[in-house]
């Protein structure tokens, strides 16, 4: 005799297959891409393409104007000024997924950028966490899933491969020798 149950439990499970298959799939198409299959806008609206960055590595932080570490855009133009002729790209992502610490719009952000001293690109606001992330976000989040932000200020190095070769937390400082030794490997000789 057959379970009614059983045969409904199946066909639903059935139905369910397709989103699955196609969800997976994503993510798999997602996960052998590289940083370079991204772009972000930048505060004026302007397209930055990571893919005209091939070749060179590129620290993409995640900031906020009203958070403790705010402090850190003069580090990390710092490194910016020390490192972009020898090809480091540093691309600053304004969100307001922590603490509620970037309020404001464009001129806001740019205003509290400028008087840390801030030349590197800035995106436009994005979220950087969970199901509506930046699709760069999203990827870095199956690359490296025990790394996402947790906090303003998460730093990930993209090598010139286009792969993450190292991801640094919050409280880590630009100008900490470990973020030196990782940017100063992908650099071209």
């Amino acid at each position: 005799m057959i379970d009614r149950r059983q045969v409904l439990a199946g066909l639903g499970a059935c139905s369910l297959w397709p989103a699955r298959a196609i969800h997976a799939e994503a993510q798999t198409s997602m996960s052998r891409a590289t940083a370079y299959a991204f772009s972000f806008k930048t505060l004026d609206g302007a397209e930055l393409s990571l893919a005209a960055q091939t070749g060179r590595p590129v620290l993409v932080v995640n900031t906020a104007s009203l958070c403790g570490y705010t402090p850190q855009y003069s580090g990390l133009e710092a490194l910016w000024q020390r490192y972009r002729a020898r090809g480091l790209l540093v691309i600053g992502v304004p969100s307001n997924d922590f603490g509620g610490q970037e309020p404001g719009g464009a001129s806001e952000i740019h205003d509290t950028a400028h008087r840390h001293g801030v030349t590197f690109p800035l995106t436009e606001k994005v979220s950087v966490k969970g199901d509506t992330a930046h699709p760069f976000y999203r990827w870095a989040a199956l690359q490296r899933p025990g790394e996402t932000p947790r906090w303003n200020f998460h730093k990930y190095l993209v090598g010139r491969d286009g792969a993450l070769s190292a991801s640094f937390a919050s409280a880590t400082e630009p100008t900490d020798p470990r973020m030196i030794v990782a940017i100063e490997r992908q650099l071209p000789a």
